[in-house]
C-alpha cells in the first residue's frame, strides 16, 4: 500500500467499519519487522491522530512545544528517565507536551510514575492546557485522548506478534507536537519512523535506540540516532564518552515499581541521584535541548541541564508542576 491507499484502510479501521475478524486479519498484514513500509507507519499515525481528543494549545505556543517519549518494548527496566528528563527541560525553559500511559511492558509507566509523585492524571483538557502554559509541562494520559482504540485494543492483544500499533503512540501526540527525541526497541526502525515524522510535516527531530537496546540513550554503549534538520535526515551515533560522560552498566540505571522510580525521579532532579542515574538524563536532556534550538550541540546542552539540576532549578520546577496540578480541576 502506498500513503493515501494506507490511510484509506486506517480509516476503515478507526471508525469502525471492520468486523473484529478483518481487524485481527488487517492487524496481522501489519506485523512489525524490517520489512514494515514508512507508508504505513506514517498513514496510521496520521489517522490515529486525527481520531484522537486534541488537546488545545494556544496558537503562539504550538510551534514551542517538544516531547521526550519512546515506544517501550525495550524491556531493559531502566527507570523512568523521559519523565525525568521532560520535567528537566521544563526547568530548562521548554514546554514539553508529553504523552504516555500505563506501564504495558515494564514495571512503571509514565503515568504510573508521573501520578505517584503527584502530577493529576484526571486534569480536564482545559486544565491540562493551563498546566502547560504555567510550567512548561504537561501529561497527556494516552486512554483519554484515543477514545478509538477502546475497540482496537482487545483485538490488538489477542495477538502475540509485534504489529504497527508498537510503535504508533509516540508518533500520535494530542497535542500536535512536531519536535521529538523519541525512542525505539531497536535500532532498525530509527530511520523508519524518522521518515514517517518527515511524511507527517515533521521538521525537527531525533530519533534514537541505542546498541544496547534501550529506547532511550544509552550511557552504557553507542546510540544510533536518525536527526531531522528542516525536514532533511541526517543519520549517526552518540557516543556520550565523547562529551564527558562515563560508561556505566545498566544496573546503574536499573528502575523497580512507581514508587522506586518515583523516588529515582525526584532524587535526580534534586541533585541526590547517583552519577549514572543522573547522567543519563543528562545526555537525553542535552539532546533534546538540541532539537528544540536551546543549545548549539550536545555539550551545550549538557551545560544547560547540569546547570539546571545544580541551581535547584530542576528541582523548584517539579515542586510547581505538582503544586499547579493539584490546584486545577
Amino acid at each position: 500500500m502506498n500513503y493515501s491507499e494506507a490511510k484509506i484502510e486506517f480509516e476503515r479501521l478507526f471508525n469502525h467499519e471492520l468486523s473484529d475478524q478483518q481487524m485481527r486479519e488487517f492487524l496481522l498484514s501489519l506485523k512489525l519487522d524490517s520489512s514494515t513500509s514508512v507508508e504505513s507507519i506514517a498513514a496510521a499515525a496520521s489517522v490515529m491522530r486525527s481520531h484522537s481528543i486534541a488537546l488545545n494549545v494556544a496558537k503562539e505556543l504550538k510551534p514551542k512545544l517538544i516531547d521526550v517519549v519512546g515506544t517501550g518494548g525495550d524491556k531493559s527496566g531502566s527507570f523512568n528517565i523521559s519523565s525525568t528528563t521532560s520535567i528537566l527541560l521544563a526547568s530548562c525553559g521548554c514546554y514539553v507536551a508529553k504523552h504516555g500511559n500505563r506501564s504495558i511492558t515494564s514495571k512503571s509507566g509514565s503515568a504510573d510514575v508521573l501520578e505517584k509523585i503527584g502530577v493529576r492524571l484526571d486534569l480536564s483538557l482545559e486544565s491540562s492546557a493551563k498546566l502547560l502554559e504555567e510550567t512548561g509541562f504537561t501529561f497527556m494520559f494516552a486512554q483519554n485522548h484515543h477514545p478509538a482504540m477502546k475497540f482496537i485494543m482487545p483485538i490488538r492483544k489477542s495477538i502475540d506478534e509485534k504489529t504497527v500499533f508498537n510503535v504508533l503512540g509516540p508518533l500520535t501526540n494530542p497535542a500536535g507536537v512536531e519536535k521529538f527525541l523519541l525512542g525505539v526497541f531497536d535500532k532498525v526502525f530509527v530511520p523508519k519512523i524518522a521518515e514517517a515524522l518527515v511524511l507527517n510535516g515533521v521538521k525537527d527531530s531525533i530519533v534514537v535506540s541505542s546498541r544496547d537496546g534501550m529506547d532511550e540513550i544509552s550511557i552504557n554503549d553507542i546510540t544510533y540516532s536518525s536527526s531531522i534538520k528542516d525536514g532533511v535526515i541526517t543519520h549517526s551515533e552518540i557516543e556520550p564518552l565523547n562529551f564527558g560522560i562515563k560508561r556505566a552498566p545498566f544496573e546503574a540505571i536499573l528502575g523497580g515499581d512507581a514508587l522506586v522510580n518515583a523516588k529515582i525521579l525526584t532524587n535526580v532532579l534534586e541533585a541526590k541521584g547517583e552519577d549514572a542515574q543522573r547522567d543519563v538524563v543528562l545526555i537525553n536532556a542535552a539532546t533534546a535541548l538540541v532539537v528544540d534550538g536551546m543549545a548549539r550541540d550536545i555539550q551545550d546542552g549538557l551545560e544547560i541541564a547540569r546547570e539546571a539540576i545544580l541551581s535547584s532549578k530542576a528541582k523548584a520546577k517539579l515542586a510547581q508542576i505538582i503544586k499547579v496540578s493539584a490546584s486545577l480541576s
